[in-house]
């Protein structure tokens, strides 16, 4: 990239505040009070993102009577559940590439519940008055390369064939450029259904709502020290006091865990994106996009992109950084380097758009596992339950992981238990500094492959053959 190429697009960026474009929101609602004193409950929650939120709430319209309480360390939604980019995925399995190769006999059950999953947050959307801007857009799997595009309908004609393509839709250059118009678009998969566009602090806000209708105790500011049992149940210690309850449901996702064991098991990634200005019509116009679908690109490194309700672009993904010891720190949060180079991809794809200006630049920690889509288990005599490992697609999946914890937790089998999906877990991470080395070369080695046509070395070969190969 030429200099001054370089010096034009990050212009773009001099005014772009580095906090997350969603929590600035002046809808967003006061903190809950912290908890002081001891508590008793049925149900205690651990975590006040999407998996916890859901998980309150689940359990009590499951069970109207049960005695439910939610502890966030924080504030609810501050986390993942409010810096993503709003993209609403029926896929359990982190894609259907990803689980077709995982749990080939089990795909075409995991695309079934994660369709119905879809179905059932649009009707909790509709039920609760959840008002977080919620599209049923689906999503453009884009190709910026030829070879991409080859692959992109060599990939149709295999799902096609094995029934997996019901509602997808194979565009050439012209029919994936009549729906956004970009230079760089060879080809796209549409998936006219399995994706809703929405903003994902206002759900996170909307559903703390639901749950506090509904008698869901929350407690904000309000982190969990530590957990061990006590007597036929469990105890949670706060800053201020104790939780004594019955059943624990963890989902603190990236956070360390307060079942220890599982902490090998996640590592977190730093995922960042930028938000546009608001387009003007002539500049919505010159772009297309009347459907207002998702778009994601088919590189290793790959970019995500969206319309926000008031018509801005959100452009996120490419680098993914993971830092020595799997450290979360505010500081990771800010990366300008990254900024820089998000916004010449912006401009690569969208040159019509040249002077448009970022007001917004932010980025923060995922969990992710090695196989890339969320694993369930239970400690304590089956009195904890917890769901982790998302790999940055856990707006809409995470509520069937809640649904997964609720069942470990009755000790009931379900089809969601019987699922070898839910019944095994990924391999866990090395420590270091073997975790960093094989982050690092696999990596560089993703980066290669999208440099010379997707041709992949004898690392990300080996990986696949131990079942860790990152695609995406």
């Amino acid at each position: 990239m030429a200099p001054s190429a370089m010096s034009r697009w990050t212009k773009s960026l001099s005014e772009a505040q580095p906090v997350p474009y969603w929590l600035e929101d002046p809808g967003q609602p006061r903190p809950e009070p912290a908890l002081t004193g001891a508590e008793t409950c049925d149900l205690l929650v651990v975590g006040g993102g999407y998996s916890g939120l859901w998980t309150a709430l689940l359990a009590k319209e499951r069970d109207p009577g049960r005695d439910v309480v939610l502890l966030e360390g924080r504030e609810v939604g501050w986390a993942a559940s409010g810096r993503n980019g709003g993209f609403c995925a029926a896929s359990l399995t982190h894609g259907l590439a990803n689980g077709l190769a995982r749990w080939p006999e089990e795909i075409h059950k995991l695309e079934e519940l994660g369709a119905r999953n879809l179905d059932e947050i649009e009707a909790a959307v509709a039920r609760h008055g959840l008002d977080c801007d919620f599209e049923r857009t689906g999503e453009i799997d884009v190709a910026t390369e030829t070879y991409q595009a080859r692959e992109l309908r060599d990939w149709y004609d295999e799902i096609a064939g094995k029934g997996l393509a019901d509602g997808i839709e194979f565009l050439d250059a012209d029919a994936v450029r009549e729906q956004v118009a970009s230079p760089t678009f060879r080809a796209g998969l549409y998936d006219r259904r399995g994706v809703a566009m929405l903003h994902p602090a206002k759900l996170a806000w909307g559903l703390k709502r639901a749950c506090l209708n509904l008698g869901v105790r929350v407690y904000e500011h309000t982190p969990a020290l530590n957990l061990k049992a006590h007597g036929p149940g469990m105890a949670v210690r706060t800053p201020y006091g104790q939780v004594r309850t019955r059943q624990v449901a963890l989902g603190t996702n990236i956070f360390p865990s307060l079942v220890r064991r599982v902490r090998a098991y996640t590592v977190p990634v730093y995922d960042y994106a930028l938000m546009t200005e608001p387009l003007t019509a002539e500049q919505l116009a010159s772009v297309g996009w009347k459907n207002r679908q998702g778009l994601g690109d088919s590189a290793n490194q790959f970019h995500y992109f969206r319309l926000s309700a008031d018509n801005r672009i959100l452009w996120g993904g490419y680098d993914a950084v993971y830092q020595y010891g799997g450290r979360v720190r505010a500081e990771y949060d800010d990366r300008p380097e990254t900024y820089a180079k998000l916004a010449g991809h912006f401009f690569t794809c969208f040159p019509q758009l040249e002077g448009l200006r970022f007001t917004h630049a932010w980025g923060g920690a995922i969990d992710t596992c090695s196989r890339f889509s969320a694993f369930f288990g239970t400690a304590h005599q089956g009195k904890v339950a917890y769901a982790a490992g998302y790999t940055g697609l856990g707006v809409g999946a995470t509520r069937f992981g809640a649904d997964v914890m609720l069942d470990l937790l009755a000790g009931e089998r379900t089809e969601r238990t019987e699922l070898e999906m839910v019944r095994r877990k990924p391999l866990p991470f090395p420590p270091e500094p073997f975790a960093w080395t094989g982050i690092a070369l696999t990596k560089w080695s993703l980066a290669r492959a999208d440099s010379h046509a997707g041709r992949r070395n004898l690392w990300l070969k080996a990986m696949d053959r131990l079942g860790l190969g990152f695609d995406s």
